[in-house]
């Protein structure tokens, strides 16, 4: 992978957030300071007898609510549950499960060339007059490929903006805002879904005990954001960054590429492999449809409670996934010769599972901070006494959730990752948003309006200095400044929309997903 050339010290704010930025440790270390924090925190919170009235259960010798307490992590039980329920603790972290299979799948359909093949033919075949909107369409739907997406389009953003006489720059700004920008924004739910409801799911048991995430439980409201950020990243591409870029001048290139071809067609293999592909997909989907309404309705729980009745269905999404991306990536790559036999495949999903190390090391730590978390029951005191004073100040749900979008836009310039800082916010944010009426699922659509917006304009994202590499190589004196203030106003813009997209969803109380909605019934138990 190319690496970034060396950039002159940024001055004013994108300097500071830089410099601040980078004085932070990596993730998995931010978490363990955290987790020390967490203990010395446990121990101020014990001795000054902190407590809070549990908001769902009852004790039976008062008929109040009970009591719960803040418990130090020094104390005996804690440091046994510790070390003797480490293993425990980490492999039933619930995003781990998710990520883990839904990956198994992905991995075959990236490392065979599907997402990087469907996503040049589709950018290839894109209407000159549309192209900005498509290259924008297919970033975001692009994100189901996880980093193929920017490895592969962003590039080829550039070239076909240049085939099509327009300034290969403005491409690689509409891709990577497509791609960065709108990171939560799809049509369909992935691998984003499986790991940030996996940590929603994990928040919400800290407090109101056994929990179950719907992972399309923001699939309505992630496919309004596609279409929402879409005139967005059209009108500040094609009337502000591109004139602002002026006529691409050849004798300011650095090394651009001079052998792609846009145009050129796809191979037959190529175009077969993805007939193979979508024969593949339509395969599960009919599977799926037949599990949920053929014979048994093995999907479908008849004797539950009607809104309890497709539980099973929305439990089954990660295995669904997982086999759609698994077949589709087997279906393309048999066709177009990346996998040969079933040890091709085999080697595929294991270097998936490589390429999730650094995650299994983050996941590690994050597991052990919430679970931590949970038992020192901080949570739970921060979740009631928070909705006590939020409840007191009489505001707006709609006022709530778009503090949330704010403060997780701020916290992305300076961590990046997108399941570190809900794995931090979580905990928190998400009981006590639900003793104020407010859904898991609206907390984690909130959070991923705000994570997304900021993306681009933080040098501390991971592909920002690949993406500058990719500028250079079209204008060899564009810099890191030059690169920010090229994707502010695509922040600006998908931040203000997504606000009141947010804003308008609340008001309205449209459902999220499936079985999904904004507001839920407050729990209630008896107060003394």
């Amino acid at each position: 992978m190319p690496q970034a050339s060396s950039q002159p010290p940024q001055k004013g704010i994108l300097g500071r957030i830089e410099r601040v930025g980078n004085a932070l440790p990596d993730p998995v270390f931010l978490f363990l300071w955290l987790i020390l924090g967490l203990v010395v925190l446990s121990i101020v919170a014990s001795l000054a007898q902190w407590q809070a009235f549990h908001p769902t259960e009852i004790d039976e010798a008062t008929g109040t609510s009970r009591v719960i307490a803040a418990t130090s992590l020094l104390s005996g039980d804690n440091i046994r549950r510790l070390w003797v329920d480490m293993p425990v603790t980490f492999t039933h972290f619930h995003p781990l499960g998710y990520v883990l299979v839904v990956m198994l799948g992905a991995g075959v359909a990236e490392r065979s060339g599907l997402f990087g093949t469907a996503m040049r033919g589709a950018v290839r075949h894109a209407p000159k007059a549309l192209l900005t909107p498509f290259v924008a369409l297919v970033g975001m739907i692009g994100n189901l490929a996880a980093d193929a997406a920017y490895v592969v389009l962003v590039p080829l953003a550039g070239i076909v903006f240049h085939a099509a006489g327009r300034h290969p720059v403005a491409g690689i700004a509409a891709a990577f805002a497509g791609t960065s920008g709108g990171f939560s924004a799809n049509l369909l739910p992935g691998q984003l879904d499986a790991l940030l409801f996996g940590i929603t799911e994990a928040a919400v048991e800290t407090v109101f005990g056994e929990f179950t995430a719907n992972i399309a439980g923001n699939w309505y409201f992630i496919a309004a954001m596609t279409f929402v950020f879409l005139p967005v990243i059209w009108f500040v591409t094609d009337r502000m960054i591109e004139p602002r870029l002026g006529a691409y001048d050849p004798a300011r290139a650095g090394n651009a590429p001079t052998g792609d071809n846009p145009d050129k067609d796809l191979t037959p293999a190529e175009r077969k492999g993805l007939k193979l592909a979508g024969l593949a997909v339509l395969a599960v989907c009919a599977l799926w449809t037949y599990f949920t309404f053929g014979p048994g309705t093995p999907l479908i729980d008849e004797e539950a409670s009607p809104e309890a009745r497709l539980t099973p269905f929305y439990q089954s999404l990660v295995a669904g996934f997982f086999l759609l991306f698994l077949l589709a990536g087997w279906a393309y790559g048999k066709a177009a010769g990346a996998i040969k036999d079933h040890r091709d495949l085999v080697k595929m999903m294991a270097g998936a599972m490589e390429d999730l190390a650094y995650y299994l090391v983050l996941a590690f730590v994050a597991a052990h901070f919430v679970a931590m978390f949970g038992w020192s029951n901080l949570g739970l005191i921060l979740a009631v006494n928070g909705a006590d004073f939020l409840g007191g100040l009489g505001l707006p749900a709609w006022a709530l959730l778009a503090a949330i979008v704010l403060v997780s836009a701020l916290l992305n310039l300076f961590v990046g990752s997108a399941s570190a800082k809900w794995a931090l916010l979580a905990p928190v944010l998400v009981p006590m948003l639900m003793l104020l009426g407010l859904s898991p699922e609206m907390a984690t659509a909130a959070y991923r309006v705000g994570d997304g917006a900021t993306n681009i304009i933080t040098p501390l994202m991971v592909y920002f200095p690949l993406i500058l590499i990719f500028c250079q190589r079209w204008q060899a004196d564009f810099g890191l400044g030059s690169l920010a203030a090229t994707m502010l106003p695509y922040s600006m813009g998908l931040l203000v929309s997504g606000l009141l997209l947010t804003v308008g969803w609340v008001m309205l109380d449209l459902p999220l997903g499936p079985g999904a909605s904004v507001f839920i019934d407050v729990p209630v138990a008896v107060q003394p």
